[in-house]
């Protein structure tokens, strides 16, 4: 998964886990695509201390990825609920003996589904 894709499901996630200060310093650098100078200058701050915060405030929302697997279960039922869609758009063109095959395989998608949850 691209970089900048995995820490904006990350903030979207767990951002509201970080304190005031965290969310803002890094809400900025993943929601405006500000460079830690930008922020150091909207902050008063130095660019090091922008560029740490930044550091800090991926490796505590990866810390709750690796722990809670949120944005993993996520992504999976993503996935699962893509080839639902499939599936159920296939059916609406085929045989009624393709379309009962299909119906069997959405049903085991959505019971892997709710396995998962």
């Amino acid at each position: 998964m691209e970089r900048i894709v995995k820490q904006n499901l990350l903030y979207d996630f767990y951002g509201e886990l970080l304190t005031e200060h965290q969310k803002e310093i890094y809400g900025e650098h993943i929601l405006n695509d500000m460079t830690p100078s930008e922020i150091a200058a909207d902050h008063g701050i130095t660019r090091q201390a922008a560029y740490d915060m930044i550091r800090r405030c991926n490796k505590i929302l990866e810390g709750y990825e690796d722990r809670l697997q949120l944005v993993h279960k996520f992504l999976k039922t993503k996935e699962k609920v893509k080839e639902i869609h499939t599936l159920s758009q296939r059916i609406l063109h085929e045989d009624k003996e393709q379309m009962k095959n299909d119906i069997r395989q959405i049903e085991c998608v959505s019971n892997g589904i709710l396995e998962d949850l």
